[in-house]
């Protein structure tokens, strides 16, 4: 399962960093991956940050489906969606 979050980032468990559904971050141009309290600069207006956090944020303006908000919870550990 994935989700885009932003033309450069989304969500996925589909990915070989991801274990036991729960997901990671990716960076869609680097491939780079990032766990719920790696500290990562997503874009330069954000600074550094959780990259929960920064999941946190990017879900804010997507408009995201039920499988969307069910990995944006699992990740930021916000079961409220």
């Amino acid at each position: 399962m994935k989700t885009s979050l932003s033309p450069s980032w989304e969500l996925s468990t589909e990915n070989a960093a991801s274990s036991y559904g729960r997901p990671v971050l990716v960076n869609r141009t680097t491939g780079e991956t990032f766990g719920t309290a790696d500290i990562l600069k997503a874009y330069p207006s954000f600074g550094f940050m959780p990259a929960a956090e920064v999941v946190r944020r990017l879900a804010k303006t997507k408009k995201l489906d039920d499988e969307g908000r069910d990995l944006v919870a699992r990740f930021t550990e916000d079961r409220r969606k």
